[in-house]
């Protein structure tokens, strides 16, 4: 499918009843650049033969085009799964986070992977060139990358097309809704789901649904929520699915890491005491 210019994309179905409740819309792999020269890879999915195998006929259907990299746009293993069947297949090299090239390189050996400075720019062919931005939050090894001829993002994980995003560092994760911002997209290719069309719109929606939660987490303290599940229980539907309430869960913690880092909230920890016989046997 193309969705612009330089940009074409491969979408991958995924079963709502099982993992793929993750990703709602399935997945996207995007192929960027002229199909007639060269182009790069942003992402490589997950570990799944079938998905390799559509990503290489993809590749057939475009044409066989020379891909001179893979770009990576963080290290959790949806992204980077089946990377050195691709790798391989593409004889390319592969860019990322420079906190993520160690990783890679133990995976796929010596002199195939580089790391991506802050706003390094990355030659598709042509006059086309993708601008690396370094978005952490979902995970601290994530880029966006901003194509401007298109104005594109590729967000990764940062922003998906069908759902809100998990998040690690929370107000790392604004700090990068605001780099984003500023980039002003008018399309916003993501990890997963559909692609957005108006992608400044969505940007500030994301902004202001973490903005909404937080207030939801402060009311569910003030009104005595005291622990992480309390707090869920208060904030999400009844009838969440049992599949989603640890990312439920674990966005509950970031905010709360959030509120305890500006002081607006405070942590204590467990506290142990011997047993009335001093624990004895």
């Amino acid at each position: 499918m193309q969705i612009a210019r330089h940009i074409y994309s491969t979408h991958i179905e995924e079963d709502p009843a099982t993992f793929g409740a993750m990703h709602p819309g399935g997945t996207q792999i995007y192929f960027v650049g002229d199909p007639s020269e060269r182009m790069v890879v942003v992402d490589s999915g997950e570990p799944y033969r079938s998905w390799a195998r559509q990503i290489l006929a993809y590749h057939a259907e475009l044409g066989r085009p020379r891909i001179s990299a893979i770009l990576i746009t963080h290290g959790h293993g949806d992204h980077i799964g089946g990377l050195d069947r691709l790798q391989e297949s593409f004889d390319c090299e592969v860019r990322c986070h420079p906190r993520l090239e160690p990783r890679l390189t133990h995976q796929l050996g010596p002199g195939v992977v580089r790391g991506l400075a802050e706003q390094e720019t990355v030659d598709t062919g042509g006059d086309v060139a993708l601008r690396a931005w370094h978005t952490p939050g979902h995970e601290d090894d994530h880029i966006s990358y901003h194509l401007p001829d298109d104005g594109a993002v590729f967000s990764g994980d940062t922003i998906l097309g069908n759902s809100s995003s998990s998040v690690r560092n929370l107000k790392q994760y604004m700090e990068s809704l605001e780099t984003l911002a500023r980039l002003n997209p008018g399309i916003l290719c993501p990890g997963h789901g559909q692609v957005i069309r108006n992608g400044a719109a969505r940007i500030a929606w994301y902004a202001r649904h973490r903005n909404e939660r937080e207030g939801q987490v402060l009311a569910a303290l003030a009104g005595g929520a005291g622990t992480v599940d309390e707090i869920v229980a208060a904030v999400y539907p009844r009838d969440l699915a049992d599949n989603l309430r640890g990312a439920a869960a674990r966005n509950v913690r970031t905010h709360l890491q959030k509120l305890v880092e500006e002081g607006r909230a405070t942590e204590s920890s467990a506290a142990y005491d011997l047993a009335a016989d001093g624990g004895g046997r």
